[in-house]
């Protein structure tokens, strides 16, 4: 049996511009609709520092122009239909302040695994409380069990396994293999245990498999594959808005006041080699097409067709990337899914059966 992990990043513009309503919950509310045509589960990674900021704001302004009670509306009416809301967190917001445009970011605290010890538990437990409390009003089972970091940011990992056991989370969601990145936050997870399996992640490199350890990493889905595969026209849409609303590469360009930073531009030699290099694959719904998720999936199934165990095919998507079109290109994979192709079916981390897969 394989079961699908539709996780949905929930935030709005990585540089603290935009709408949360246009970005976070116009976009979820369709993805929603669009669920309930299929029988489809979606998991709400909330960043939850964003959505503290907002309730900031709406305490201290007289207008609730960040929508915060929309968005608490949202995650409610989410878990009571059947779906599920975990914890993401962007730690630059939590020291955010507004500068009557957007959110001015605590670059220092960009880098979610450079944090302390002490700083971590205080946000994940933030997290946690803030979205158990808001959420068991109307799920009293409901738990906060699962954790995303921030730009997949879990390397180095001894604080990040430590506080999210400390916390109670069991589960986290942050890597995918053949994945790296150098920057604001830095790490390299080709040697990854799986690209699908989940495994119990070692203490010392979350990547990594350690028996005896309490957290399970359930990875995104990815394969290391040529630029040419990774054509559609979502992902030139994703690159053109990214470049819209950047962040900063380096802490060194990164500042206080309220400017956008500018990209470090690579030697031409090194652009060429990337350009020429594998590269991770993930399975965004946002970026690829659904035909490109079923050929995606059923290789998945195809490698791992002696496993025993329910296998997760876990895909991510952000909701200020959820557009229309990405709304027709994805039915496809939908209805894929919908006829039990695979032996698939949806599901939410709750529905792993990860101790049996041990």
């Amino acid at each position: 049996m394989v079961k699908i992990l539709f996780t949905l990043d929930y935030e709005i513009h990585g540089n603290g511009e935009g709408c949360p309503y246009q970005l976070m919950v116009e976009p979820t509310a369709r993805l929603l609709r669009l669920f309930d045509l299929y029988g489809a589960k979606l998991t709400i990674m909330a960043d939850v520092a964003e959505i503290l900021k907002f309730r900031e704001y709406a305490d201290s302004h007289p207008k609730d122009d960040y929508h915060y009670h929309d968005i608490v509306t949202q995650l409610q009416t989410a878990v009571r239909t059947g779906h599920d809301v975990q914890l993401h967190i962007h730690s630059s917001y939590f020291n955010a302040s507004h500068d009557g445009r957007r959110w001015v970011q605590d670059w220092s605290e960009y880098n979610f695994a450079g944090l302390s010890l002490q700083r971590m538990d205080r946000l994940i437990g933030t997290g946690k409380e803030f979205l158990e409390s808001l959420l068991r009003s109307v799920s009293p089972n409901y738990r906060c069990r699962a954790f995303r970091a921030a730009n997949w940011s879990v390397s180095p990992s001894q604080n990040v396994v430590r506080s999210l056991l400390r916390n109670g989370i069991r589960i986290d969601s942050s890597v995918f293999k053949y994945g790296w990145r150098e920057g604001l936050v830095n790490f390299d997870y080709n040697s990854a245990h799986s690209e699908m399996l989940p495994w119990r992640a070692d203490a010392g490199a979350i990547w990594r498999s350690d028996p005896n350890s309490d957290l399970w990493e359930v990875p995104i889905y990815s394969e290391n594959r040529y630029l040419g595969a990774f054509f559609s026209l979502n992902r030139v849409y994703r690159s053109a808005l990214g470049r819209l609303h950047r962040v900063p590469r380096t802490l060194h360009n990164a500042s206080r006041n309220g400017a956008t930073p500018g990209y470090n531009q690579s030697p031409p030699a090194a652009r060429l080699r990337r350009l020429m290099a594998k590269h991770a694959w993930k399975a965004d719904f946002n970026q690829c097409t659904g035909r490109q998720l079923i050929s995606a999936l059923e290789r998945g199934v195809n490698r791992h067709r002696d496993c025993k165990q329910t296998l997760p095919f876990v895909l991510i998507g952000h909701s200020k990337l959820f557009t229309t079109w990405n709304e027709r290109t994805l039915r496809p994979f939908l209805a894929y899914i919908a006829r039990n192709h695979s032996g698939s079916g949806f599901g939410t981390f709750d529905s792993l059966d990860l101790e049996a897969s041990a």
